[in-house]
């Protein structure tokens, strides 16, 4: 039997162990991961915590409606066993008329593919020595880490995670005008926590100026690595600095994880450029879901 539960009623020691023991375990299911980033969310539960869907949401005119917080790569159905997966979302669209929400890359349904959009990340297999991934890089990719050597590019993995925010700000971010302040803050709380659960790490990239000339942040979970958030500096992009960053990144964590997610794209040339490196597609759903017909525009503005 699935229940919906609110946050306030959950057993969280129950839900966390379902999201560390299941199948599809990734960090952005834990409910400190939701309690960070989320206006607020409930969870289906199926039984006592077998299987649970967390769901963030929000309320627009008394009407509440599930969607994606930023920073939030991942989330869906999290088993410990293989559980009919249909029929969480016959619970998911009882509860709510509309839904915008991606699911991890392990969540397949057999029932209303007509609300399920493909969509796509990046990854990198870590199992062979970082000498061997570097020979997969393109010809690009190496022609970047020189000029990155010639320019005299430093890592630091010891940065105070405002430094990022603030590269991410004026530069990705003013090409997002979604991202609120707001979103800002909950960004540094997360970086914070992360750090100090010790799931989280902080690179950042300098020029012989001692310039900030890229960055980005990275989850540890089992044996996986994801890049959260990345920027490089728009006006200075000729000395390879990005390419600097995720090749540094890739080389410390070659040596403890077997996959590096570049938390991707399904746009053409994003993915491209992570290709590059030898990543391949990694295919995931994106649940879309609209039952309100007159308010459709009400929920585009």
């Amino acid at each position: 039997m699935i229940s919906f539960v609110k946050r306030k009623d959950l057993e969280i020691e129950k839900y966390n162990d379902c999201i560390i023991n299941s199948l599809q375990s990734n960090v952005f299911g834990f409910s400190w991961y939701l309690d960070t980033i989320a206006d607020d969310w409930s969870v289906l539960v199926l039984n006592d915590y077998e299987a649970v869907m967390p769901l963030p949401f929000r309320k627009k005119a008394f009407i509440k409606y599930v969607y994606p917080p930023f920073w939030l790569i991942q989330l869906g159905i999290y088993s410990k066993e293989v559980e009919d997966e249909n029929e969480f979302l016959i619970e998911l669209f009882e509860n709510f008329k509309f839904v915008e929400l991606r699911l991890n890359y392990m969540n397949s349904f057999s029932m209303f593919s007509v609300f399920q959009q493909e969509r796509r990340i990046q990854v990198l297999s870590l199992k062979q020595d970082y000498e061997i991934i570097y020979t997969n890089y393109n010809r690009n990719r190496k022609r970047e880490l020189k000029k990155a050597v010639i320019h005299d590019l430093n890592e630091c993995w010891s940065d105070c995670p405002t430094v990022l925010i603030n590269l991410f700000k004026e530069n990705v971010g003013k090409r997002v005008k979604k991202i609120s302040e707001k979103d800002y803050d909950r960004l540094l709380s997360l970086m914070q926590v992360c750090i100090r659960k010790k799931v989280g790490e902080l690179l950042t990239v300098y020029d012989m100026d001692n310039r900030i000339v890229s960055g980005a942040f990275f989850l540890k979970h089992k044996k996986r690595v994801t890049e959260l958030v990345c920027s490089s500096d728009f006006k200075n992009r000729k000395n390879g600095a990005n390419t600097f960053m995720n090749d540094r990144a890739i080389y410390k964590y070659s040596r403890n994880f077997d996959v590096f997610d570049f938390g991707g794209s399904s746009m053409k040339n994003i993915a491209n450029y992570y290709k590059s490196f030898g990543a391949v597609d990694e295919k995931y759903i994106q649940l879309y879901y609209n039952d309100l017909s007159k308010f459709i525009k009400f929920f585009k503005r």
